[in-house]
Protein backbone atom coordinates (compact mmCIF):
# COMPACT_ATOMS: atom_id res chain seq x y z
CA UNK A 1 0.00 0.00 0.00
CA UNK A 2 1.15 3.52 -0.61
CA UNK A 3 0.26 6.50 1.51
CA UNK A 4 -1.09 9.50 -0.31
CA UNK A 5 -1.07 12.84 1.43
CA UNK A 6 -4.41 14.59 1.42
CA UNK A 7 -5.28 17.93 2.93
CA UNK A 8 -6.82 16.27 6.00
CA UNK A 9 -4.94 13.05 6.62
CA UNK A 10 -2.92 10.19 5.27
CA UNK A 11 -4.93 7.71 3.22
CA UNK A 12 -4.10 4.09 2.50
CA UNK A 13 -5.18 2.60 -0.76
CA UNK A 14 -2.76 2.74 -3.67
CA UNK A 15 -0.91 -0.45 -4.47
CA UNK A 16 2.76 0.21 -5.08
CA UNK A 17 5.67 -1.73 -6.47
CA UNK A 18 9.15 -2.04 -4.97
CA UNK A 19 10.07 1.51 -6.02
CA UNK A 20 7.16 3.36 -4.41
CA UNK A 21 7.67 5.90 -1.65
CA UNK A 22 5.74 5.15 1.52
CA UNK A 23 4.73 8.04 3.75
CA UNK A 24 6.66 7.14 6.89
CA UNK A 25 7.84 10.56 8.10
CA UNK A 26 5.51 12.90 9.96
CA UNK A 27 6.36 16.38 11.18
CA UNK A 28 4.11 18.28 13.58
CA UNK A 29 4.00 21.02 16.18
CA UNK A 30 3.23 20.75 19.87
CA UNK A 31 4.36 22.30 23.14
CA UNK A 32 3.35 19.09 24.92
CA UNK A 33 6.78 17.41 24.76
CA UNK A 34 9.52 19.67 26.15
CA UNK A 35 12.86 18.10 27.11
CA UNK A 36 13.45 16.71 30.56
CA UNK A 37 16.17 18.48 32.53
CA UNK A 38 19.51 17.23 31.22
CA UNK A 39 17.98 15.23 28.35
CA UNK A 40 19.74 17.23 25.63
CA UNK A 41 23.10 16.63 27.24
CA UNK A 42 22.40 12.89 27.42
CA UNK A 43 21.62 12.67 23.69
CA UNK A 44 22.98 15.63 21.70
CA UNK A 45 22.47 19.40 21.97
CA UNK A 46 19.09 20.44 20.57
CA UNK A 47 17.80 16.86 20.40
CA UNK A 48 15.21 15.42 22.73
CA UNK A 49 12.05 13.35 22.64
CA UNK A 50 11.71 11.15 25.71
CA UNK A 51 8.31 12.67 26.62
CA UNK A 52 7.11 12.01 23.08
CA UNK A 53 8.41 8.40 23.19
CA UNK A 54 6.65 7.86 26.52
CA UNK A 55 3.45 9.34 25.08
CA UNK A 56 3.59 6.95 22.11
CA UNK A 57 4.34 4.05 24.46
CA UNK A 58 1.11 4.88 26.30
CA UNK A 59 -1.12 5.61 23.27
CA UNK A 60 -0.10 3.13 20.53
CA UNK A 61 -1.44 0.02 22.35
CA UNK A 62 -4.95 1.53 22.04
CA UNK A 63 -4.54 1.04 18.28
CA UNK A 64 -3.24 -2.52 18.35
CA UNK A 65 0.51 -1.93 18.56
CA UNK A 66 2.59 -3.40 21.38
CA UNK A 67 5.58 -1.29 22.41
CA UNK A 68 8.40 -3.52 23.62
CA UNK A 69 10.77 -0.74 24.73
CA UNK A 70 11.82 2.85 24.32
CA UNK A 71 15.41 4.03 24.29
CA UNK A 72 17.56 7.06 23.66
CA UNK A 73 19.76 7.27 20.59
CA UNK A 74 22.18 9.98 19.46
CA UNK A 75 19.47 11.34 17.09
CA UNK A 76 16.45 11.15 19.45
CA UNK A 77 14.29 8.33 20.82
CA UNK A 78 13.37 4.89 19.49
CA UNK A 79 10.00 3.29 20.19
CA UNK A 80 10.40 -0.42 19.43
CA UNK A 81 7.29 -2.34 18.36
CA UNK A 82 6.57 -6.04 18.63
CA UNK A 83 6.95 -7.69 15.22
CA UNK A 84 8.15 -11.23 14.57
CA UNK A 85 9.16 -10.84 10.92
CA UNK A 86 11.50 -7.85 10.97
CA UNK A 87 12.56 -4.99 13.27
CA UNK A 88 9.80 -2.37 13.36
CA UNK A 89 10.16 0.89 15.23
CA UNK A 90 9.30 4.57 15.37
CA UNK A 91 12.01 7.19 15.80
CA UNK A 92 10.85 10.42 17.37
CA UNK A 93 11.91 13.72 18.84
CA UNK A 94 12.88 17.29 18.22
CA UNK A 95 15.48 17.69 15.50
CA UNK A 96 15.87 21.27 14.34
CA UNK A 97 13.99 24.53 14.39
CA UNK A 98 11.64 25.86 17.02
CA UNK A 99 11.11 23.94 20.29
CA UNK A 100 7.56 22.99 19.25
CA UNK A 101 8.69 21.32 15.97
CA UNK A 102 8.82 17.55 16.32
CA UNK A 103 8.92 14.53 14.05
CA UNK A 104 8.39 10.79 13.96
CA UNK A 105 9.59 8.32 11.36
CA UNK A 106 8.80 4.66 10.87
CA UNK A 107 11.45 2.05 10.10
CA UNK A 108 11.57 0.21 7.85
CA UNK A 109 10.60 2.95 5.42
CA UNK A 110 10.84 0.83 2.28
CA UNK A 111 8.10 -1.47 0.95
CA UNK A 112 10.42 -4.48 0.89
CA UNK A 113 13.45 -5.48 2.96
CA UNK A 114 15.75 -8.48 3.05
CA UNK A 115 16.39 -10.32 6.28
CA UNK A 116 17.88 -13.78 6.77
CA UNK A 117 18.02 -14.33 3.00
CA UNK A 118 14.30 -13.71 2.74
CA UNK A 119 12.48 -10.82 1.16
CA UNK A 120 9.83 -9.30 3.44
CA UNK A 121 6.93 -7.14 2.31
CA UNK A 122 6.71 -4.42 4.96
CA UNK A 123 3.73 -2.53 3.55
CA UNK A 124 0.98 -4.08 5.69
CA UNK A 125 2.76 -3.76 9.04
CA UNK A 126 4.26 -0.36 8.29
CA UNK A 127 0.87 0.75 7.00
CA UNK A 128 -0.84 -0.35 10.22
CA UNK A 129 1.85 1.45 12.22
CA UNK A 130 1.41 4.65 10.20
CA UNK A 131 -2.36 4.51 10.57
CA UNK A 132 -2.07 4.05 14.35
CA UNK A 133 0.44 6.90 14.61
CA UNK A 134 -1.83 9.11 12.50
CA UNK A 135 -4.77 8.41 14.82
CA UNK A 136 -2.70 9.12 17.95
CA UNK A 137 -1.46 12.45 16.61
CA UNK A 138 -4.73 13.62 15.06
CA UNK A 139 -6.78 12.76 18.14
CA UNK A 140 -4.79 15.11 20.38
CA UNK A 141 -5.84 18.78 20.21
CA UNK A 142 -2.42 19.83 21.50
CA UNK A 143 -0.77 18.43 18.35
CA UNK A 144 -1.22 20.41 15.13
CA UNK A 145 0.26 21.20 11.69
CA UNK A 146 0.67 17.48 10.96
CA UNK A 147 2.47 16.84 7.65
CA UNK A 148 3.31 13.40 6.23
CA UNK A 149 6.00 12.70 3.64
CA UNK A 150 8.30 9.98 2.37
CA UNK A 151 11.29 9.08 4.50
CA UNK A 152 14.21 11.50 4.23
CA UNK A 153 16.61 8.70 3.12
Amino acid sequence: MRYVQTTQSVTIGITCNEKCDMKTLVEFKSNKFPPYNGEEEAINPGLWGKRLAEYLQEKLPHYGLKVTSIGGEDWGWMVELENEDFPLWIGCGHQNGEPDELLCFIEPSKPFIRRWLKKWDTRTKVGHTAEALKKVLESDPEIHDIKWSSDIN
